[in-house]
């Protein structure tokens, strides 16, 4: 009968042992770690987060307290700069007479509004939202949303025939965010590029390219320098837009007054009269 090694079987369990524990206290210091970041963050936009836990009197259920937090932090940082909203039919129907400030303080002084999408559709709360704003005194301006798969001088006929301009009005904007599956990203700069150009030639007014910092990075600025840019980020350590920028859309989770939904909100790098140099004359 074999002798068994008892020296064997009680190394085995004490190294069993030592790796339980280390897995512990490795553990304890996952956890203990994520407390600090939860703390940091929290201690980080308090002033937010006292407003909002203290004050908040139109909490919407689609935003959450960090990104309310988040955006009084950022509001507070660009003091001075003019706030304002973007909206489509994802808002649902707005009572433009409620539209008037964010958190009660930051008056709201314009709106951009989507008008079509591709080349054959309106966006259905277009005719309100357009009328709804300028009933509003706000300072208003139209957006399409671009599809890189389909014809880009169809695209622009459809926002021309849409959208009508009056004096006082924003530039168009061109939104573009997807890439195409269907083409080389340079015969997408070709149809940017024919867009902008059609609806500058009928407007008398060169259009605003709306686009995410990273899009905008890779495939927009060097070869658009000659356009200014509405860029979207809504990274929590960015809080102050950049000096290169237009408007920069900051979140997505807003409350605002009058709008059932959430709402992106932007800051124009500049004050209201220089907001009303830029519009159409």
């Amino acid at each position: 009968m074999k002798k068994k090694n008892t020296r064997t079987a009680y190394s085995r369990k004490s190294k069993k042992k030592r790796t339980v524990f280390s897995a512990k206290i490795f553990g304890y210091f996952i956890v203990g770690f994520l407390i600090v970041a939860v703390l940091s963050v929290a201690y980080h936009y308090r002033s937010g987060l006292a407003n909002y836990l203290g004050f908040k009197s139109h909490y919407n259920s689609h935003t959450d307290v960090f990104s309310e937090a988040r955006n009084l932090r950022v509001l507070e940082k660009n003091e001075g700069k003019i706030v304002g909203l973007d909206v489509s039919e994802y808002q649902g129907k707005i009572r433009w007479s409620y539209v008037d400030t964010l958190e009660k303080k930051y008056p709201l002084h314009y709106v951009f509004i989507r008008a079509t999408v591709g080349n054959d559709r309106v966006d259905h709360q277009f005719k309100k939202n357009w009328l709804g704003a300028k009933e509003n005194k706000m300072i208003r301006g139209a957006y399409h949303y671009y599809r890189p798969n389909e014809n880009s001088l169809e695209q622009a006929k459809l926002f021309i025939k849409t959208v009508k301009l009056r004096k006082g009005d924003l530039p168009p904007v061109l939104d573009i965010e997807k890439l195409p599956k269907e083409q080389s990203i340079e015969r997408l700069k070709v149809g940017l590029r024919r867009w902008l150009n059609a609806v500058e030639l009928h407007y008398g007014v060169r259009p605003v390219i709306y686009t995410g910092e990273k899009y905008y990075d890779d495939f927009l600025k060097e070869e658009f320098s000659d356009y200014l840019f509405w860029i979207a980020n809504y990274n929590f350590y960015r809080e102050k837009i950049q000096d290169n920028w237009l408007f920069w859309q900051f979140t997505e989770k807003a409350t605002v007054p009058g709008i059932d939904y959430s709402v992106d909100v932007n800051i124009y790098n500049g004050d209201l009269q220089q907001l009303h140099f830029i519009t159409v004359e």
